[in-house]
């Protein structure tokens, strides 16, 4: 199926393995120009894509020395949590593929969340956020931490990395919309029929950036991809 222009990126349509061999290659793409930063996400899908890289062995030297591996967003846990984001990346992939400390660059869990946010953005250059973003999106249409009436949404000119306290769900790190709008390219996983109308929200409803978290990735439609697998993208209407 040929991939479809929406106000939010292009939609690929792809099967799951085929959407990991994707973001397989676009590692592959930054390291060949070079030392990059990725962002890695939270959730299922980028697990079960740490499981099927590991076990293949599917980064090549390359990708192992060059990059700097992060997430974009990260609960206030401690990195032996099974809540970390971080701390699944570092189980799943970082630790079977032998990436070295060095490469490995955690939120500061360790402290307040807002002190937290601060300290972590200063270790990078003004305006700096990811070479290579993974994101996914959320039921309700959130991507990373930002969540429905999150009120990060409204700043477009803040700090690339902020805290945020989701109602309910406690303390988060995130990049934010300005370091979303930072970031080289964007690749977001989204998969299965539970997606399909936060998908079709996000890429194709009225504007309510504060309702569909996701619609901040209009700003910047050119460096984003979704891939999507056939159920997630059902409800587009292309």
């Amino acid at each position: 199926m040929p991939d479809l222009s929406t106000l939010a990126g292009t939609v690929r349509i792809l099967s799951r393995e085929e959407a990991f061999a994707e973001l397989v290659r676009r590692l592959e793409a930054r390291a060949a120009h070079g030392c990059f930063t990725v962002g890695l996400s939270g959730g299922s899908t980028p697990k079960a894509f740490y499981a099927w890289t590991a076990a293949g062995r599917r980064l090549s030297d390359a990708v192992l020395a060059r990059a700097d591996w992060h997430v974009s967003d990260e609960r206030c846990v401690p990195l032996t949590s099974a809540d970390s984001n971080f701390g699944h990346a570092v189980r799943g992939l970082l630790d079977p593929l032998g990436v070295p400390a060095a490469r490995r660059f955690p939120w500061p869990v360790e402290l307040a969340p807002e002190e937290a946010a601060i300290r972590y953005a200063a270790a990078r250059a003004p305006g700096e956020a990811f070479d290579l973003c993974v994101l996914g999106l959320g039921d309700d249409a959130h991507i990373a931490s930002l969540w429905p009436g999150c009120p990060l949404i409204g700043k477009s000119d803040g700090p690339p990395f902020a805290a945020t306290e989701w109602p309910g769900r406690g303390w988060r790190l995130t990049v934010t919309r300005s370091g979303l709008a930072c970031c080289g390219e964007i690749l977001v996983l989204v998969s299965g029929a539970s997606k399909a109308q936060a998908l079709r929200a996000v890429c194709e409803d009225a504007e309510d950036p504060a309702r569909f978290p996701g619609q901040v990735l209009r700003e910047i439609p050119a460096r984003v991809t979704w891939l999507a697998d056939a159920e997630a993208a059902s409800a587009l209407r292309g």
